[in-house]
């Protein structure tokens, strides 16, 4: 029994549902056009139900953040759309416009229509509580138009903004169906890990990945931590190597000498549970070169070595349990993509549970065309690592509250 509504618990038939999605795109910031459209599928599913139900569909999303050059309109996500259901999605070039309004009124059963940006409104980035957001000029002008609130957008679930959380205070609210699966099988999974469990942990944002060690060291989820990216390099200092001043120097400028600290408490408490690599790669004029983790020059390391991608993935083969988040290097360049690329063939040989935490590995996977062979990609890495770090999920709490 799950603690939110889903759809199949109200009668959408001939109702006007605004339904939250994530479409944010890449972008070509020349042509402007959308380069990948994998998010675009994903609501599909959830849109397309709705309108074969009969309810009026109203689409509320986002494209980037102001002063980014994809941030743009969502004409082109429109059309995109319309594409992928082979159904025609109306596009409106306002959120709350009159004109926006009267598209919304004159919308028949099964139609649907696609508002504006919901961050060229400038109180939609500003993170607060449902209550408060209930009361922004977002919510005030769209709920009285509107019969249900259903939000799709797991990627966007650890924030609250007023697209995100506003609706749920007044207005019937529902989880969509790609919530709804990314709740279900990731907290199915954290409830019912089997040993050994690994957790692979790398990419630029340490905070998370410390965060969610911390959380499933100490509760016993996992049984070992294979650190890499950034990640490691923290770890590998936290653990009294030199790393190199040009990677401290780096690590600081982040803002994350305090991770630093917190890794070697965690190697403190609990030993070799925390791995870290044992080589590194680094650039030496221009070229690849793996080196020993006692004996890392002072250049810039861009991946883990190929000692430590053997060691890695006899880990991840040997374990029941996987769950992955962040690249293990530079893997955008060829010769540092090694590490990350191996690392996920590990995975999608693995006989294990195997599940991949969004983001930029999710990434990686569907380039290598692997996303068929884990058990679950998520389409939210902030969310999921979110929920891997033991953290409520904002729109998830007023989804409950909803309910409740």
């Amino acid at each position: 029994m799950v603690d939110f509504n889903t759809i199949d618990d109200f009668d959408i038939e001939d109702k006007t549902v605004l339904v939250r999605i994530d479409i944010n795109s890449p972008v070509d910031p020349s042509s402007g056009i959308i380069l990948d459209d994998t998010r675009l599928k994903l609501h599909a599913q959830t849109v397309k139900e709705l309108s074969n139900k009969g309810a009026k569909v109203v689409l509320l999303a986002h494209q980037s953040r102001p002063g980014k050059k994809d941030f743009t309109t969502l004409s082109q996500h429109a059309q995109a759309l319309s594409d992928i259901l082979n159904l025609r999605v109306k596009y409106a070039d306002s959120l709350f416009s009159n004109a926006a309004k009267e598209a919304i009124k004159s919308l028949k059963p099964h139609e649907i229509l696609l508002l504006e940006n919901a961050r060229f409104f400038s109180e939609e980035s500003l993170s607060r509580t449902p209550e408060e957001q209930s009361k922004t000029l977002l919510v005030r002008h769209l709920s009285p138009l509107i019969d249900y609130f259903v939000n799709d957008a797991f990627a966007a679930a650890h924030r609250s903004h007023a697209s995100l959380v506003g609706f749920t205070v007044d207005t019937p609210s529902a989880a969509g169906r790609v919530m709804e699966k990314e709740l279900t099988v990731i907290q199915d999974a954290l409830d019912n890990v089997e040993h050994p469990c690994v957790f692979l942990l790398g990419g630029m944002k340490p905070e998370d990945s410390i965060d969610v060690m911390e959380n499933v060291l100490s509760n016993g989820t996992a049984d070992s931590i294979l650190t890499t990216g950034i990640v490691g390099n923290i770890v590998l200092w936290a653990a009294g190597v030199d790393i190199g001043q040009v990677n401290k120097d780096f690590i600081v400028s982040r803002g994350y000498e305090d991770m630093v600290e917190k890794a070697k408490e965690l190697i403190d408490r609990f030993g070799d549970k925390v791995k870290y690599p044992i080589d590194v790669a680094c650039d030496i004029d221009g070229q690849r070169v793996d080196i020993d983790f006692k004996e890392i020059p002072n250049k810039s390391i861009f991946d883990i070595g190929v000692k430590t991608i053997s060691y890695y993935a006899k880990e991840i083969r040997d374990a029941k349990y996987i769950f992955a988040n962040g690249p293990a290097g530079v893997f955008e360049d060829p010769k540092f993509s090694m590490g990350t690329e191996d690392l996920i063939n590990a995975m999608a040989t693995s006989k294990g549970f195997t599940l991949i935490g969004g983001g930029h590995i999710a990434a990686a996977t569907a380039g290598l065309g692997l996303e068929e062979h884990m058990s679950h990609l998520s389409s939210g890495g902030g969310a999921c690592i979110s929920m891997l770090a033991g953290k409520k999920l904002a729109a998830v709490e007023a989804l409950k509250n909803s309910k409740k």
